[in-house]
């Protein structure tokens, strides 16, 4: 589908979300992004999916559906309370939530712990110079790092993971490659404007 279709129908999603749920449009704008159509003729929905948590939203026409499940054994739930909270939150606790964010990421740039591991985990990205498809994941090489680190003690993942209020391994993978990207794609735009 073409942008101009995928934004107008972005645009219809938003104004159904806040009509419907109450929910912030420039959280509905900022995070959901269109995976596609399901049925056909007058049974015809869009399908958006939530960027970070994966919850889907069915629009037709312009009626919004929220595509909720509980969460069990083998599922994670999707449109819980609190992200339906989160979806609600107005523009002030979206600011203050993007500058939390942007200082956990200048932290991050500066601390010891990514510092010291930041060939190893630039390495296993997609996008970087010495990237050897086949290996493993940088997701999966920031795990193995925490876990080590985690194993001996390590007083710089300890400081890093007390600044960011959490010791879950997943979370902190996230956290240490989020410079990462910002490096990969500092990096593609400056092969870009040498190619010019």
């Amino acid at each position: 589908m073409n942008p101009a279709k995928t934004n107008l129908l972005l645009e219809t999603l938003t104004a159904a979300c806040t009509r419907q749920f109450m929910f912030n449009p420039r959280r509905v704008a900022a995070g959901m992004r269109y995976v596609g159509t399901e049925g056909h003729g007058a049974k015809l929905i869009h399908v958006f999916r939530d960027s970070h948590t994966h919850s889907q939203i069915e629009l037709k026409s312009t009626l919004a559906m929220l595509r909720e499940q509980v969460a069990s054994a083998t599922t994670k739930g999707h449109w819980t309370d609190a992200e339906k909270a989160r979806y609600r939150h107005t523009d002030t606790q979206i600011d203050a939530e993007i500058a939390e964010k942007r200082a956990a990421l200048e932290y991050t740039q500066q601390s010891a712990l990514y510092l010291d591991h930041r060939e190893q985990l630039l390495r296993h990205c997609k996008g970087w110079p010495t990237y050897a498809p086949g290996a493993p994941t940088a997701r999966d090489v920031a795990r193995g790092l925490i876990a080590s680190l985690s194993a001996t003690q390590d007083a710089r993942l300890a400081a890093f993971a007390e600044r960011m209020h959490t010791d879950d391994t997943e979370e902190l993978a996230h956290l240490l490659l989020a410079p990462c990207h910002l490096e990969i794609e500092a990096h593609a735009k400056s092969a870009a404007e040498v190619l010019k």
